[in-house]
C-alpha cells in the first residue's frame, strides 16, 4: 500500500481533531476530484513501519478523536488488505478512538465486508460535481452519506441494514 500524506490535527474529515491517512489508489476518478494525484495506486510513498508509528504517536494524544482513512480510496484493491490490518490494530490499541472511512463504494454493496468491523463512521459514494455542496459536513456532494456503521450493522440483518445517518 502507498499513501500521500498523514495529516495531523485535522478538523475537516470527521468529528473532532483527527489523524488522516491519505492513501494512493482510486478507480472512481470522479470529475472535479480534489485529490486526482491519489488515483494512481503506485504514486506516493510506501506505507511502512515509520508511517504506522507516526499514526500511533498522533493517536496517543488525548485530544485526538480518532483516525480517518481516505485518499484515493481505501477500498481500492491495492489498499484493502493493509487498511483492514491497520484499522484492526488501531482499534485494538485505541478502542475509544473512532475510525472514519471514506470510499466511493456504496454501503449497500460492501456492508458484508469484514473491513467494516472496525469502522465507526463510513462516508460512502462517489463525489458528484453536479451535487457539490460546500455547506455539507464531512462530505463534498449531496449524494454522499455519513453512516453510523455500528448502529447500521447492529440489526443483524442479512439484507441491507437500515442506515443510521449522522
Amino acid at each position: 500500500m502507498r499513501y500521500h500524506d498523514i495529516t495531523k490535527d485535522d478538523m475537516r474529515n470527521g468529528d473532532g481533531l483527527r489523524v488522516v491517512l491519505w492513501v494512493a489508489g482510486c478507480s472512481h476518478c470522479c470529475t472535479g476530484c480534489h485529490n486526482p494525484e491519489t488515483w494512481d495506486p503506485d504514486s506516493g510513498l510506501l506505507f511502512d513501519e515509520a508511517a504506522k508509528i507516526e499514526i500511533i504517536d498522533q493517536l496517543s494524544q488525548s485530544y485526538i478523536s480518532g483516525l480517518t482513512v481516505t485518499g484515493g480510496d481505501p477500498l481500492h484493491p491495492a489498499n484493502r488488505f493493509e487498511i483492514n490490518e491497520l484499522m484492526t490494530e488501531m482499534k485494538e490499541k485505541f478502542p475509544n478512538k473512532t475510525i472514519w472511512l471514506y470510499t466511493g463504494e456504496l454501503f449497500e454493496d460492501i456492508f458484508k465486508e469484514p473491513i467494516l468491523r472496525n469502522v465507526d463512521i463510513l462516508v460512502d459514494g462517489i463525489y458528484e460535481e453536479s451535487k457539490k455542496d460546500v455547506k455539507l459536513h464531512w462530505r463534498g456532494s449531496a449524494n454522499q452519506r455519513v453512516i453510523d456503521i455500528k448502529k447500521s450493522l447492529a440489526q443483524g440483518r442479512t439484507e441491507v441494514p437500515v442506515l443510521y445517518l449522522t
